[in-house]
């Protein structure tokens, strides 16, 4: 049995779903898509411009501590338009922006190149812009002047007869479309140019062509294919060393912790390092004088490079980048910091290398690694230590910058020093550098040798008093003695003599100064102090103190005195003058060899002397992304120009045949995407034109 339930209501057809690949293309393609891509690179380059790129990870961790660098570290922002999210993000832009361009530019250009003739009259009654007459001409009199008058004005006119009836259709600044294609073609060009000239297409070959960066130290020659670019690499930016009177025919390309090996078309030698300086010691200028050799011929020609003053040959461009040591020769004296002989030995380095040292005396042996030569330090001692050694790009900065041009009563060369790295048997290092003259602080004149502190790029400086010679090696016979029980003990002898006399005084005092002296040897100042919070009643602690200390000053200058006969050194001068350098002397003597204490190497060096080799570090591009920046800046500078100072007008002209009495009737209208004062004013002429259509013809213009 079947149930008639009424007439059926037909069920509306279900929408089809939009394909995944249409909707994707429709988002990249959208103009919303490219301007939320282009506003995100726009604050990445914010904070590009705003924190400083390429620094060492030690500079970032001093500024924003271990916890921000791990973060930041992890959105690479150290380096961050090589970043890899920004090289994707600027691949989508144009990927985007070229859609976008594909799928609305035929629009614009058939929009463009359209008179839109198919306008009704009935539609032109709408405009606001609008004009109806009634004229005696006749309507192909009235089209031949109106027409006339519209091509005077820089219109493009296209008429069309439909019957009796005529529409003129004008045109003019219909190339304001131009403007929106250029500017978006602008940005496409702009952004593939910088592609080019990034790391892109080094990663590409990282990624795809099975290219892997070296991360361990290694010869040049040694390098496996893996890690080694083409001749042809269409892009790069490499930078070469090249010490005084050697050549280089390959530079290095940073990726990430490792590097590849860039040949270069050309050999480049250094044949000499050219840097003048100011008044200060700064340096003003410096240039390199090199020997360009072209392998395919063998021609060979010399020319300078200095800052803005680059060598482009064969389609690489090589800039001035910086100077640092090409392998400068040292000699060191070491001092060990043990034992009660006044020991020496020399030490020949190079800056760069490693020197196996064994410690006579100890039995134990250390690595010297020479790691930098400076041979002028240009450094404020106002605040009682040299200043942190400056990234070659800050001391350019403070050079070229407002410091050129003004002269700093407090920055003075304090001469060379020798940077160098000690490596015990466990492979635990310290980095020490050490001054090789002596500066005047607090007027009297030391020798500065610095340690880097643990967990940080800082150095902390141990003055050391000078002798006659500007050496440390008086200090260290002192040093010595100081460790010799017998010379401690010769020492508090003379001294309780020459201030006790034959009186009683003097085994009390003498037994007062030798424990003083025996405690500081020990342990130094620290010893001191803990000694005296030990045995000695709070409130009697700062008067027992600074009995302790002229005690103690006192005995180092009796030490000093028997160290320098056992060195054969002549006494020291009594005069007032000297008597008052002697006391300057002991105490500064106290508080070096007090912090000695605390230096974490058995052996000290110093500067002894040096052979100074220059290199130049050279910056070497091959970049054919720039020219197409530029024509891509020069399509934007004319698709804006294009945007804002062309005009697209556009006007249509009804002329029918006038009904019930003869002559024409007129209906136009005006329109343009922007209505300004200009657009208005346009309009009162053509008004005015067609409202002259009855006076004479030739007075229609």
């Amino acid at each position: 049995m079947s149930v008639d339930s009424g007439p059926q209501v037909p069920r509306a057809p279900r929408p089809q779903a939009t394909p995944v690949h249409t909707s994707v293309l429709e988002l990249l393609s959208s103009m919303r898509f490219s301007i939320s891509l282009l506003v995100f690179i726009c604050l990445a380059s914010l904070i590009g411009t705003v924190l400083p790129q390429n620094r060492s990870a030690g500079a970032y961790i001093d500024q924003f501590g271990p916890f921000w660098f791990e973060v930041f570290d992890k959105f690479s922002l150290w380096h961050i338009y090589n970043s890899w999210w920004f090289l994707v993000t600027m691949a989508f832009l144009v990927t985007s922006t070229s859609l976008c361009l594909i799928r609305n530019a035929p629009k614009m250009i058939k929009d463009a190149r359209s008179f839109r003739e198919n306008v009704r009259a009935s539609s032109l009654r709408s405009f606001h812009h609008k004009i109806e007459l009634d004229t005696s001409r006749d309507v192909s009199n009235t089209s031949r002047v109106v027409q006339a008058w519209l091509q005077k004005q820089g219109y493009a006119v296209r008429s069309r007869a439909e019957g009796e009836a005529i529409l003129l259709a004008a045109k003019r600044g219909s190339g304001n479309r131009l403007g929106y294609i250029f500017a978006h073609a602008a940005i496409v060009i702009i952004c593939v140019g910088g592609l080019l000239d990034s790391e892109l297409p080094i990663r590409l070959q990282v990624w795809l062509m099975g290219k892997a960066p070296v991360m361990e130290n290694m010869l040049i020659v040694d390098v496996p294919a893996s890690g080694r670019l083409s001749v042809n690499n269409p892009s790069y930016r490499a930078n070469v060393l090249v010490p005084e009177g050697g050549d280089r025919s390959s530079a290095i390309v940073s990726v990430d912790d490792g590097a590849l090996v860039q040949p270069l078309p050309f050999t480049l030698a250094l044949k000499k390092f050219e840097v003048d300086y100011y008044s200060t010691g700064m340096p003003s200028r410096f240039a390199s004088k090199v020997e360009v050799t072209d392998p395919d011929n063998g021609r060979k020609f010399e020319t300078t490079i200095e800052v803005n003053e680059p060598l482009t040959f064969k389609g690489v461009t090589v800039y001035q980048s910086s100077f640092d040591d090409g392998g400068s020769k040292v000699e060191l004296t070491g001092y060990p910091l043990s034992g009660s002989r006044p020991l020496s030995f020399e030490v020949k380095g190079q800056v760069g290398q490693t020197t196996d040292v064994a410690l006579g005396n100890t039995g134990q042996s250390v690595k010297i690694e020479v790691t930098k030569l400076r041979v002028i330090n240009v450094e404020d001692l106002t605040a009682g230590n040299p200043v942190e050694p400056k990234a070659f790009g800050e001391h350019v900065a403070s050079v070229t910058g407002s410091a050129a041009g003004k002269k700093n009563k407090n920055l003075h060369n304090v001469g060379p020093s020798v940077e160098y790295r000690l490596i015990d048997q466990s492979g635990q290092s310290t980095l020490f550098n050490q001054y090789m003259l002596p500066v005047e602080m607090d007027g009297a004149f030391v020798i500065l040798s610095g340690v880097q502190e643990t967990g940080s790029n800082a150095f902390r400086y141990l003055r050391i008093p000078s002798d006659n010679k500007a050496s440390v090696a008086e200090f260290m016979d002192l040093r010595a003695a100081l460790a010799d029980p017998v010379a401690r003990k010769e020492a508090v002898q003379r001294f309780a003599r020459r201030y006790a006399g034959a009186s009683a005084d003097q085994q009390a005092l003498e037994t007062s100064a030798a424990r003083a002296l025996d405690t500081f040897a020990a342990g130094g100042l620290q010893a001191i102090s803990q000694f005296l919070e030990s045995n000695v009643p709070v409130a009697e602690q700062q008067r027992a103190a600074d009995i302790v200390i002229r005690l103690l000053g006192s005995s180092v200058s009796e030490l000093r005195s028997i160290a320098r006969e056992r060195a054969k050194l002549p006494e020291l001068g009594q005069t007032p003058a000297d008597l008052e350098r002697n006391v300057t002397w002991a105490r500064l003597a106290v508080a070096a060899l007090s912090d000695l204490s605390l230096y974490p190497a058995p052996v000290m060096l110093t500067l002894a002397g040096f052979d100074h080799v220059q290199a130049s570090v050279f910056q070497v591009s091959r970049t054919p992304g720039k020219m197409i920046v530029y024509t891509g800046c020069l399509l934007l500078v004319l698709g804006i120009f294009t945007m804002f100072y062309v005009r697209d007008r556009r006007i249509w002209v009804w002329l029918r045949p006038a009904e019930g009495m003869t002559g024409t009737r007129v209906l136009a209208a005006m329109t343009s995407q922007k209505r300004t004062l200009d657009f208005n004013r346009e309009f009162d002429r053509f008004k005015q034109a067609l409202t002259r259509l009855n006076q004479a013809e030739g007075s229609a213009g």
